[in-house]
């Protein structure tokens, strides 16, 4: 764990691990999910903007069956008050946010806001996924304060 908040802290490009790592929460559907960023980043490599590859992994993920929502906008509570809402780049079956890069190297600030957005939107589980490195860098990403009911969305 990095900084105690990732679940895998490597990129696909460091690490030997299958990417289905059965000891993580919805390990099954992440693993799915990579494996379509893969595909795309295989087909298109880097270089592209990141709606080129968020176009492209809508097509693969839905070739593999899952379902998802594709900038689905999500509201954001402080004390009991809506204050703003984001757009998430994937919401996956409900339970995991997919937030895509198109950048040379994740920088910790990229991270740090992936999980802002898991807490803000009281998501277990998400993916930090960039596509603008030579090979695909992902990142699986865990809410600590899961289940955070004192923000005050009453749709939690």
């Amino acid at each position: 764990m990095e900084n105690g908040k990732t679940l895998k802290s490597e990129s696909s490009e460091k690490s030997n691990k299958p990417v289905v790592q059965t000891n993580y929460k919805h390990s099954e559907l992440t693993g799915k999910i990579i494996g379509c960023a893969m595909k795309v980043h295989s087909a298109l490599g880097n270089g592209f903007q990141e709606v080129i590859y968020q176009r492209a992994l809508e097509i693969e993920m839905s070739e593999a069956g899952i379902e998802f929502s594709r900038e689905y906008e999500m509201p954001v509570y402080y004390k009991q008050q809506q204050i703003g809402t984001r757009r998430v780049d994937f919401l996956v079956e409900s339970v995991v946010s997919v937030e895509l890069k198109a950048i040379t190297t994740l920088e910790d600030v990229h991270l740090a806001q992936a999980i802002n957005y898991l807490e803000a939107y009281d998501l277990e589980v998400g993916l930090l996924i960039n596509f603008g490195s030579k090979s695909l860098q992902y990142k699986r990403l865990i809410n600590k304060k899961f289940n955070q009911k004192n923000q005050g969305n009453p749709n939690v």
